[in-house]
């Protein structure tokens, strides 16, 4: 994990990362999505503030960490829901928690209390990672969609923030 270190996301990473989100997406258990979008509608969707590559060495993107507001409401402007992406080459060296932790700093200082996301039950080292990191199992949704033919639960995870009061 030492020569894993963590940046902000620029354009100059739309193709590396891009790239490793659909290698999560072939691999089945990411997402209902199947095709990464552009790099425009990935920079449309996700708050510029609270984006973040892993990087080895000489900085080759090794995955990455982003948000998207849960609502247009002003209520909800303190919750987001983010996604984290790590080349499989790379897992299980870290990069997922450095960036998730980069990912927490960052939203809290911003003032945003509660980050959320989505997992498939069967991406069972997602939910240790997000358990270790703090989130909590909300809830189960049962057969919320269809992947590839299939119905497909998710379970709901939130971390709210210690020290937003």
């Amino acid at each position: 994990m030492a020569d894993i270190t963590v940046r902000p996301m620029t354009a100059d990473d739309a193709e590396r990362v891009l790239a490793i989100y659909q290698t999560g997406l072939d691999a089945g258990n990411a997402s209902f999505e199947t095709t990464a979008p552009t790099w425009a509608a990935f920079d449309a969707g996700k708050l510029p503030a609270h984006r973040f590559v892993a990087v080895d060495g000489d900085d080759p993107v090794v995955g990455w960490i982003a948000v998207s507001p849960t609502s247009a409401r002003a209520v909800y402007a303190g919750v987001v829901e983010h996604s984290v992406y790590v080349d499989p080459a790379a897992q299980g060296r870290g990069a997922a928690r450095l960036l998730l932790d980069a990912l927490i700093a960052s939203t809290e200082a911003a003032g945003i209390w509660t980050i959320q996301s989505g997992v498939f039950p069967e991406n069972t080292a997602s939910l240790s990672l997000h358990e270790r990191a703090g989130f909590r199992v909300i809830g189960v949704r049962e057969r919320v969609g269809r992947h590839h033919g299939r119905w497909r639960d998710v379970v709901l995870l939130e971390r709210r923030s210690p020290v937003i009061t």
